[in-house]
């Protein structure tokens, strides 16, 4: 991204903030990160899906998105010891509500006003939804965020990848303000447009404050955003793009997720058993190379099989 951006006339892009590493917010952060992490060991969600088609899997986000990102607040109070591991925080608990800015909160209730540590801004993402990438649209004004505040994304699938539990996969995590400070620079400056004629500004809401209440405006709204995309950080490359890659090859019952998108992408439509698996075969030598050509044949005997139940 360096010599990118020296070889250009770009301005100079965001860094995220500097934070005292011995700073009591700043090892509570790290230790949040870390319970965040863990995540996937921890997760329980224990309402096993069944009977779904193949061509509503991908809509299972509507149905069960808030019920997975309820289910991370009430984990990641069970890690307790993770981020509060000598009761530095106590009386501190995490509260989740769709309606504020972040939607997590570190909050202590008991001493009149509540008083916030730090916030989490959290999507889930469903691994086999349609777009492929998560859909987080992330509007707020860097000056909404806290130097300490975090956006994370926790990938999930079912266990049995077309029913089964729900499990949760490594997540990203960000630091808030630079995740939006770097949308806004992508926005502006890096952003491929067809028209160079539109306006490529961006407004802020004046005197936005870290935690604001509902009733405080903290989006930032384009000057012309056409395509309805401002917001979509997977798009504000390279922000999300490791993650993107090495999550697409996590495995569900040993395949691939990449390789489960296409199947059941292919399987949504109104080809035929032998038209699917012609494809898949098609993709697997294309895109799959360094699987080993032992692996490839039992990732297509599964399929196969799958295709049968389905």
């Amino acid at each position: 991204m360096d010599d990118t951006h020296q070889a250009s006339n770009l301005p100079s892009p965001p860094v995220r903030p500097t934070l005292d590493p011995k700073g009591r917010h700043t090892v509570l952060r790290d230790r949040v990160q870390s319970a965040l992490l863990a995540l996937p060991g921890y997760f329980t969600f224990e309402s096993p899906i069944s009977g779904i088609n193949a061509a509503d899997l991908f809509n299972l986000n509507t149905l069960l998105g808030a019920g997975i990102e309820v289910e991370v607040v009430r984990t990641l109070n069970r890690l307790r010891e993770i981020w509060d591991p000598d009761d530095e925080w106590l009386g501190y608990r995490f509260e989740r509500s769709n309606q504020a800015f972040p939607d997590v909160r570190l909050v202590r209730r008991d001493m009149g006003k509540p008083d916030i540590a730090l916030g989490i801004e959290l999507k889930g993402w469903f691994l086999f939804a349609k777009e492929g990438v998560p859909s987080l649209r992330y509007q707020v004004t860097p000056g909404a965020c806290s130097s300490h505040d975090m956006v994370c994304v926790v990938p999930w699938h079912l266990s049995n990848a077309v029913a089964g539990e729900a499990r949760v996969v490594e997540p990203w995590i960000e630091s808030a303000r630079y995740a939006a400070e770097w949308r806004d620079y992508w926005w502006e400056h890096i952003r491929e447009v067809k028209d160079a004629s539109h306006s490529r500004a961006i407004h802020h809401p004046p005197n936005a404050s870290p935690y604001p209440t509902k009733a405080e405006h903290v989006l930032a709204v384009p000057d012309y955003d056409g395509g309805n995309n401002y917001g979509r950080l997977p798009r504000c490359r390279p922000l999300m793009d490791d993650f993107l890659e090495r999550t697409r090859l996590h495995e569900v019952l040993g395949i691939p997720v990449d390789a489960w998108f296409s199947f059941l992408k292919l399987n949504s439509d109104t080809a035929s058993a032998e038209d699917i698996i012609a494809q898949l075969q098609r993709q697997l030598k294309r895109r799959d190379r360094k699987i080993a050509p032992d692996k490839a044949d039992r990732l297509l005997a599964k399929l196969d099989e799958l295709v049968g139940l389905l």
